[in-house]
């Protein structure tokens, strides 16, 4: 949270999605363990510049079938209402899609992240386009699974956290 924290404080578009992020999580009532991991799983892709529009997707649970024709891995944000923040810290649940189809709904997002995460890597799936860097921080960083050799963007983040 401090490194996002310090790349919020900074300028540019990246520094802009994190300041959002942030912003939201200090709205919350409620600073629990939860509310952390999901702004920090929110925030991870934002800060190693990945694109998550076709990976975290919402929906409302009044509106028909969400559109989950044609994608591999998706976590679908069920909420009560129209709510168009990006980050949800109280939803009705979170649906883990594997090709085209609901494979189990959870409670909390960080929860279904890892669902999802422990799914991909255990059937062998390829990580979603355009978040390889987050899931493979999530892989050997964070779970230390198949400790390889690390791009220079996740070696440099492992740095700074090392730092911290």
């Amino acid at each position: 949270m401090t490194l996002f924290r310090q790349k919020a404080a900074k300028t540019g578009k990246t520094s802009d999605a994190l300041a959002e992020i942030l912003r939201i999580c200090d709205e919350q009532e409620l600073h629990d363990v939860h509310t952390k991991r999901t702004t920090v799983l929110h925030a991870l892709p934002v800060y190693l510049h990945e694109d998550v529009s076709g990976f975290f997707r919402t929906c409302t649970d009044t509106s028909d079938e969400p559109l989950l024709l044609d994608v591999a891995v998706v976590l679908l944000t069920v909420v009560t209402d129209n709510d168009r923040s990006p980050v949800h810290f109280q939803p009705v649940k979170i649906s883990v899609v594997i090709e085209s189809e609901i494979v189990v709904n959870l409670s909390r997002f960080a929860d279904a992240f890892l669902v999802m995460f422990g799914l991909i890597y255990a059937l062998h799936l390829s990580y979603p386009r355009g978040l390889t860097n987050t899931f493979e921080f999530t892989q050997n960083i964070l779970l230390g699974l198949e400790g390889g050799k690390l791009s220079p963007k996740l070696q440099s983040l492992k740095n700074d956290l090392m730092r911290m």
